[in-house]
């Protein structure tokens, strides 16, 4: 039973924008939106040079389809944009819901699978179903769609763009998947840091810009018709609504729709903070997520007190919507190159882009003023291990296609793996503690870090802003600097 709402916890995505009315982001009012709603030309979502463009190229996976399949316009769209026949579109339908009941999380908190295989394999399938020119213009549409998000809530493509680590000088919320980490800027100034669950890697968050419009309290879930639902223990059924306020009911007592088919939500473990968590979304403790409403509803102009958030807490059967008068821009990146109060962030390539390489790296560093020729000999051989380091998929393996040796059938071929084996550990060994030694922060797991922190005096006083008043799911806000370094990885 544990396993089965492990996974519920990451599957109600899915569903959760589609199934139940009172989900879909609502039409706001045209009030004055010049405060929030006017993304700042210093502000970008994910910039090419540190990640894909925002809105470009975002992997379809057959999960990503399967969200796709629960908006019914989409089918229909299908059909008079592509033409799509209905036998296509329900061969469609089905491998793709049949990849979302096979996900599985393991029990360490790492992930079984990565985005490259989980787009390799939807690629593969779609051709059988479509051949090879109909798909490659399926999974354009697919992209473009998601990246929209659905048109509710998204915007396109053509309105984001500038450069790496750009810090907002407007009133928004920035989400930095590979740092699980996530932002609230008001008029320019940091006021809030939250470590966040992000999307698994068969289900990645979006890049780009989107919107939230609506709060919602006490939302009802309705299990979606996947496998994993009617399970011999499982105590829902599929197509039953779960009400609000249930121990059953994975949302957690808030959601916020930022686009189809994102969530920000409640509903999780502390410990599952900075790991997997959901299908495409943002996954927050419960305390987190009414955190996140009150800040939420006060830069977008919404009437809400506290009186009325314990009242919207007593009463969690009652689901209730909390109109935006201004929407509040929610900017997804995916930056694993961050200048940081003056110090260089290497995270782990959780969604296989490739972004650790030395042009994004060059990229990053001339945006904070500071040029890769113009440091140490040293220096750079240490950020360029690190990049290397770090150039790992979501199961910690090297995305170059050369992962650790395994086992083989013979002992002598065996002896020689292990030889192999332990001789690379020692390598590793030794490249951390002189990484440690010169500076560089990092993990003895090189399998399980997840970001290596290099100290370079050209970058002292230069980048995006410290985590402000952390709020790493602990139940509040710990000081940032000790907090992010306890908690982090």
């Amino acid at each position: 039973m544990k396993s089965v709402w492990r996974i519920a916890g990451g599957m109600m995505c899915l569903s959760a924008l589609f199934i139940f009315g009172g989900c879909q982001a609502a039409p706001v009012s045209s009030g004055n939106t010049a405060a929030v709603a006017t993304p700042s030309p210093a502000s970008s979502a994910t910039p090419a040079a540190n990640g894909r463009a925002a809105g470009s190229n975002l992997p379809v996976t057959l999960p990503v389809l399967d969200a796709m399949f629960a908006d019914e316009s989409f089918a229909a769209d299908l059909k008079s944009q592509l033409q799509l026949t209905d036998e296509q579109i329900e061969r469609l339908r089905k491998v793709a819901r049949e990849e979302t009941g096979s996900l599985r999380e393991t029990e360490t908190g790492e992930h079984g699978g990565t985005t490259t295989a989980a787009t390799a394999r939807a690629a593969e399938q779609i051709k059988s179903v479509l051949g090879d020119e109909r798909a490659a213009r399926f999974s354009e549409f697919v992209s473009a769609r998601w990246a929209g998000g659905g048109g509710e809530g998204g915007t396109t493509a053509a309105t984001v763009g500038g450069k790496p680590n750009a810090v907002p000088t407007d009133t928004r919320i920035v989400v930095n998947a590979p740092a699980y980490r996530m932002d609230v800027f008001e008029n320019g100034q940091l006021v809030k840091t939250y470590r966040v669950g992000i999307g698994y890697p068969e289900f990645p968050l979006p890049t780009g810009l989107r919107r939230a419009n609506t709060i919602i309290f006490n939302p009802t879930w309705t299990p979606p018709d996947e496998p994993w639902v009617e399970s011999p223990s499982s105590k829902v059924k599929v197509g039953e609504k779960v009400e609000a306020g249930s121990p059953l009911n994975p949302l957690g007592p808030i959601k916020i729709p930022i686009g189809l088919p994102s969530l920000i939500h409640g509903g999780k473990a502390a410990a599952k903070l900075g790991s997997f968590a959901s299908h495409g979304c943002v996954g927050l403790t419960n305390a987190q997520v009414q955190d996140v409403a009150r800040m939420m509803a006060k830069i977008g102009g919404a009437q809400l007190t506290e009186e009325e958030m314990a009242t919207y807490a007593k009463n969690r059967k009652e689901t209730k919507e909390v109109k935006l008068e201004r929407p509040v821009p929610v900017e997804l990146r995916y930056e694993t190159i961050v200048v940081e109060d003056g110090k260089l962030y290497i995270y782990r390539d959780v969604y296989d882009r490739d972004t650790n390489t030395e042009a994004n790296l060059r990229a990053v560093l001339e945006a904070n003023g500071v040029s890769f020729d113009s440091l140490s000999e040293a220096e750079r051989a240490r950020v360029s291990g690190a990049l290397r380091q770090m150039a790992r998929d979501a199961k910690g393996n090297p995305t170059d296609g050369a992962p650790e040796a395994a086992p083989s059938a013979t002992p002598e071929a065996n002896n020689k793996n292990a030889s192999n084996k332990n001789a690379n550990k020692n390598a590793n060994d030794n490249a951390n503690k002189k990484t440690d030694a010169e500076g560089g922060k990092v993990t003895r797991t090189v399998k399980g870090q997840k970001e290596i922190v290099i100290e370079l005096a050209a970058l002292r006083g230069k980048g995006y802003p410290a985590p402000v008043a952390l709020d790493a799911g602990g139940g509040g806000a710990g000081k940032a600097a000790g907090a992010k370094k306890g908690k982090r990885g």
